[in-house]
Parts: C-alpha cells; sequence; structure tokens
C-alpha cells in the first residue's frame, strides 16, 4: 500500500457515520463485546482504537500512528488521518463525533462509503472503548480547527467544541479503563509492543511509534515500520533458522476490489507456520482463503516436480503435509465485505477468496519456481523427504496405534483409567516418575481422575519426525491414552479427557519435562491448547506445621507470610539435621515468647513423591482446592519462535536467551 495521503476530507463525512442501535448494553455485559474483563480484555480496549487508525492507514489516508502509555492508567492513541467528522448527524441530531462514540454500531464501516476496507469491531470499537472507560476525551483536527469533547462513564460532559487552530488532521483518544468493571489495570507492555510489531508488518509503509510513561517505569520508545510488509515479517520469523530458499516468495495483487498478500519461506525443520489475515485480523482457524493457499501450493509444487523429472513415474504425488513441512507463510487478503464465522472472527467464509487465492499464488510461485531453479529444487527435495518420513510414519502409525488401541481396548499398562466415560467430566494427570504416580493413584478420586506416570523425559519432538516419535514408548503410551491420534490424523472428538494436567516436580527435571510435553501438544496436539484441555497443575513448595495446623505454601512470600501469622518469625531458622524426626527438608523455627515457645515445623518439597497420597490429594488434585493454571496462546507466531529458540537445534540463539536472563533466576537447583 502507497504511504501517501490522499484528500484529506474525500468522501468522508457525516453522511457515512450509519447508526443502528444504542450503546446501553455494553456496560451490563462487557464480556460480549471484549471477550472479558481480565487482562486480555483491557488489551482489547487500545486494539479497537488503534484498529480505527489501521483502517485509516488501510484506506491510505493516514501513515503515522501513535501509543502512548501515561501516568495513572491512562492510553492515547493518535494517528494523521482525516480526523472523525463533527458535524451534525442528521438521524442522530448530535455530532458525529458523538455518534460514533455513544452508538453501538455507528461508523464509517456500514455502507455509508467511509471505508472501502476495515478491520476493527465493525464500528462497534471505539464506542464500546467509551462505555468501559471511566473518563474518555476525543481531540480533533480538521478543518483546520481543534475539536474537542469529553466523557465518563460513556456520557458525553459537554457538547463538541473548537479550541484552537491547526494545520494538520488526524484523531486523539485518550482513555482510563474503568475500575469498577476490569479485574486487572496493569498494561503489559511486551504484549503491546508485539501487537503493533504485527500490525506494522500487515500495513506496510504504516509507522507506529509506541511510548511508555508510565510512573514507576523506566521511560521507553519503539518506533515499527516495514517498508517490505509480511516479507518483513516472515524474514523475522526465520531470524534463526537455516532458510531453503534465501529469496523470499512474496506477491501483492489486487483482483475484483480485493486485495492479496502472500509471502513464505522454507527452513530445514519440521514444523510449519502458516498465518491467515483479513483487513488485518488474525484468522486462527483459517478460512477461505487459506485453503485457497494450501490448495495452490499443493498443486503447484507438483506440477513442477512432476515437469521437472524430480518426481519420478512410480512415485506418488506429494500431500498438503508434505509440502508444509519447514514452511513460512503469511496470507494477507484485504476485502470490502469480509463474512466471519464466529464471535471471535477466528475464520474468513467469504466464498470466493477461495478462488481469488488459488489463481493468484498459482500463477506467480510457478513463476518463482521457474525463475529460481535452485532453491526450487531444494524445496521440492525438501517435500520429498517428508512423503519418504510420512510413508514410514504411516507404517508406524498402523502398528502402534491400532483402531482397537485408539478405542480404549489396549491402553497403556501404566495408566490407571477413570471409571466415568464422560470425557468432559474426566482428566487425566500426566505424572513425573513412578514415585509421584504411586501417591497420585492412591490419593485420587477414582471416578473422575485417571493417572499416567511418565519414565523419565519424553522425546524433544522439536528435532524429530513422527515416526521417530512414534517409536518412543513415552510419546506412544500418551497418544493412546488420549484418544485423538496425532498430527494430521488428529480428532479432537475422541479426546477421552477434557482436562489434561501435567503435574511435575518443582525443579529443573521436572521444569524440562513439562516444557518437553508444551513442545509435543503445541505441535502435534494443538488443537488441544486452543480448545483449553491443557492445564499445568501448582504443588506446595512447603508445608508448614504448627501443632496439629497445617498450612501449605505457593511461592516464598505465601511462607513467610503464613510463618508470621502463625508466631513465628523468618530471620531465625535453626536447620534441624539428624535430631529433628522431620523430613530431611525440614526446618524448624523458635522463638522465646513471653508465654510459651512457638515451634514452626518448615517442610520443602523437593518432588511430588515426597507428598503422601493423602497431602497431594488436598493441596493438588482436589478440584475444590487445587491450584491449576490453563494454558493458552495469544501469539502463534511468537510462541513458534520460542518453543524453536529454546528446543530447536540452533544453539547460539538459546545461549543468548540464557545468558540475557540468567540473573533473573531466583532459587534454581543443581
Amino acid at each position: 500500500m502507497s504511504t501517501e495521503k490522499k484528500s484529506k476530507q474525500s468522501g468522508y463525512g457525516a453522511d457515512q457515520i450509519t447508526v443502528l442501535e444504542g450503546l446501553d448494553p455494553v456496560r451490563k455485559r462487557p464480556g460480549m463485546y471484549i471477550g472479558s474483563t481480565s487482562v486480555t480484555g483491557l488489551h482489547h480496549l487500545i486494539w479497537e482504537v488503534v484498529d480505527n487508525c489501521i483502517d485509516e492507514a488501510m484506506a491510505g489516508y493516514a501513515d503515522t500512528i501513535s501509543v502512548y502509555l501515561l501516568a495513572d492508567g491512562m492510553i492515547k492513541v493518535e494517528d494523521n488521518g482525516r480526523g472523525i467528522p463533527v458535524e451534525k448527524h442528521k438521524t442522530t441530531g448530535v455530532s458525529a463525533l458523538e455518534t460514533v462514540l455513544t452508538k453501538l454500531h455507528a461508523g464509517g464501516k456500514f455502507g455509508g462509503g467511509g471505508y472501502k476496507v476495515s478491520g476493527g469491531l465493525h464500528g462497534v470499537g471505539v464506542s464500546v472503548v467509551n462505555a468501559l472507560s471511566e473518563y474518555l476525551r476525543a481531540e480533533i483536527h480538521r478543518d483546520g480547527k481543534i475539536w474537542e469533547q469529553e466523557y465518563k462513564f460513556g456520557k458525553p460532559q459537554k457538547a463538541i467544541r473548537a479550541t484552537g487552530k491547526t494545520d494538520h488532521t488526524g484523531t486523539t483518544i485518550i482513555f482510563k479503563p474503568d475500575s469498577t468493571i476490569f479485574t486487572e489495570l496493569e498494561f503489559n507492555w511486551g504484549k503491546i509492543l508485539d501487537r503493533l510489531r504485527q500490525q506494522a508488518y500487515l500495513t506496510k509503509g504504516v509507522t507506529i511509534n509506541v511510548f511508555d510513561k508510565r510512573q514507576g517505569h523506566r521511560e521507553k520508545k519503539y518506533k515499527f515500520h516495514f517498508e517490505g510488509g509480511i516479507k518483513s515479517y516472515v524474514k523475522s520469523l526465520h531470524r534463526n533458522k537455516n532458510v531453503k530458499n534465501e529469496n523470499i516468495f512474496y506477491i501483492d495483487k489486487e483482483i475484483n476490489d480485493s486485495r492479496i498478500e502472500i509471502a513464505l519461506q522454507y527452513n530445514d525443520e519440521f514444523n510449519e507456520t502458516t498465518l491467515a489475515f483479513a483487513n488485518n485480523i488474525y484468522n486462527p482457524e483459517g478460512g477461505t482463503h487459506l485453503i485457497g493457499f494450501k490448495s495452490a501450493l499443493t498443486r503447484t509444487l507438483n506440477n513442477y516436480a512432476r515437469n521437472k523429472n524430480l518426481l519420478k513415474e512410480k512415485q506418488e504425488n506429494l500431500s498438503g503435509e508434505d509440502v508444509r513441512e519447514g514452511l513460512t507463510a503469511i496470507i494477507s487478503v484485504k476485502l470490502s465485505d469480509p463474512q466471519f464465522e464466529g464471535q471471535t472472527k477466528g475464520k474468513l467464509g467469504n466464498a470466493e477468496m477461495k478462488g481469488y487465492v488459488e489463481s493468484v499464488f498459482g500463477e506467480y510461485f510457478t513463476t518463482f519456481l521457474e525463475e529460481h531453479p535452485k532453491e526450487a529444487e531444494a524445496i521440492i527435495g525438501k517435500c520429498i523427504l517428508s512423503s519418504q518420513a510420512r510413508l514410514a510414519a504411516r507404517t508406524a502409525r498402523a502398528t502402534i496405534l491400532r483402531k482397537g488401541a485408539l478405542e480404549g481396548m489396549t491402553l497403556p499398562g501404566k495408566l490407571a483409567d477413570c471409571s466415568s466415560r464422560k470425557a468432559e467430566e474426566s482428566e487425566i494427570y500426566i505424572v513425573e516418575g513412578d514415585s509421584a504416580g504411586g501417591s497420585a493413584k492412591q490419593g485420587r478420586n477414582r471416578r473422575f481422575q485417571a493417572i499416567l506416570p511418565l519414565r523419565g523425559k519424553i522425546l524433544n519432538v522439536e528435532r524429530a519426525r513422527l515416526d521417530k516419535m512414534l517409536a518412543n514408548n513415552e510419546v506412544k503410551n500418551l497418544v493412546i491414552a488420549l484418544g485423538t491420534n496425532i498430527d494430521e490424523q488428529f480428532d479432537i472428538s475422541k479426546l477421552r479427557y477434557h482436562r489434561i494436567i501435567i503435574m511435575t516436580d518443582a525443579d529443573v527435571d521436572g521444569a524440562h519435562i513439562r516444557t518437553l510435553l508444551l513442545t509435543l501438544f503445541f505441535r502435534h496436539f494443538n488443537g488441544l491448547i486452543t480448545n483449553g484441555h491443557i492445564y499445568i497443575a501448582q504443588p506446595p513448595l512447603y508445608q508448614i506445621k504448627k501443632g496439629t495446623n497445617v498450612n501449605y505454601a505457593y511461592s516464598d512470600k505465601e511462607k513467610d507470610d503464613i510463618i508470621k501469622s502463625l508466631g513465628g518469625v523468618t530471620e531465625e531458622v535453626i536447620e534441624v539435621g539428624e535430631e529433628n524426626d522431620e523430613d530431611e527438608n525440614s526446618e524448624i523455627i523458635e522463638k522465646e515468647n513471653t508465654k510459651k515457645n512457638v515451634k514452626i515445623s518448615i517442610q520443602r518439597y523437593k518432588g511430588l513423591g515426597e507428598m503422601n497420597p493423602e497431602q497431594l490429594w488436598e493441596t493438588t488434585m482436589d478440584p475444590a482446592r487445587r491450584i491449576v493454571k490453563q494454558v493458552t496462546v495469544e501469539d502463534a507466531a511468537k510462541a513458534d519462535q520460542i518453543f524453536d529458540m529454546l528446543m530447536g537445534n540452533n544453539v547460539a540463539p538459546r545461549k543468548n536467551f540464557i545468558q540475557t536472563h540468567a540473573k533473573k533466576v531466583r532459587n534454581l537447583d543443581i
């Protein structure tokens, strides 16, 4: 997209603001509009205001967007677009600005001609931000004047007024989220940077500035500007990877009022990263644009391989799975009337987009392969190796994952299954070692809790193909126990437990096993994470006893607080040693009191195996008292990079990460 700004007010006035309904429901049911009132919903307020600025940039009217994190929880977002119209709206009788800020479905995106392409919440966004803010001020630079209006809890305090003169145009929104609605009010700097960096990649040529000016924070500033757009995005995702084609394939083409932008590059690893966007909105479930891309990719590579005799007559065609191994691709489409499936816009539904993408990508990718024969040969060679591994994996799968096994007829011998056959009420604990497994089996509720002990550390699947994975007993047992099959044959409807809880020791080995399991789930059972089935158990670090009074602490701070509440002190610690009849990981705190001696014993749990079944149940397995953390992935590309860095073959990035963060580690057990 050209970053040249078009004529400022062309075709954008009060007549382009269309009103559908009022704003009242937002404060009553905020979750319906921003997903939640937790930290995710809090950040969604920023995304909605920024999305309006991005819409101006996509339309060619803005080229600079700035986001400020200010003191007292305030956020300021400004752009140099046309400025929201300020003249009186003929339907509402108030200014167009007030209409946009106080009417739920009011904006320039409802057929009035304000925008050809837009993202955001279809005009819902900025009014929802206003409704959920205890204070909001809009400052509009337009028609040579500065216009201002203030709101509290979504209500205008005064009519819009001109406060000065200006020689430029644009919109500034300053808001403070309502503390009575949001459970979290602390904005995450890293989360904001990741989101805005992605938007800068998707809107090539736009400049996005981010400033941290909060009290108690070191002042920071970032600037994002990518002339290469999604081509630069692919390059950044491959920063630490060995690539097959040095030249990144890139196409930016308009077809029938739609625009298709695709960039791709292959690496020498086994995982696929394909991100699909429509009007800058990420579509985690893909949609018609992704279907068209995959179809054209498979067909084009097979045709090229056949024409160049890289695939012999007796060899079967490359499958979609073969041609996507080691692929990193970004598909970004812009269209005037996007049809999304679901409130979250997870999937694009416009039928015509499949044909558009298939046609444009197929034609230009064929040309790319012809013009870069050495790189084309490297890509095809990678795909053929993948095909050979797939055939080997098919044999392994047929041998290991027999139909009977996946139906539960030959479940792993170490699995202590639950009696319930209702997946929605059942849960499985994946436990480190036979010792912890024994305690968990005795302490569990047999009706709905299953236990699967792991022997040692499972295979690092980041460095292995499927055939090698399925030869690993621990991975094989896990696949059979879950019942979903794996990778391309993954079927979440066959899941035998709706809660999969990873329960490992609170030490380095336990953390490593947990990371290996999360890598397996992210790479080969991704639907389990995206559908919220994966959890991490939080066993206590300490048992604190005073007489018959027993408490459990999950952190050092909580331990200190409990000791103080029991009348002990944390400063005077006496190691017990052999004279104490407690566990070797115990200590006793003593302090003279005017009335009596206060004796508190503390046991530090090094492993789950140290807990007896009753302790394990009441601290870590009882649904009424346990603490479990649900595993979610907000940014798939970011997660892919982290897993690749921590678990992949390239040592240098991992070493740099460890050196950078080593000083932040606390209580490291070696």
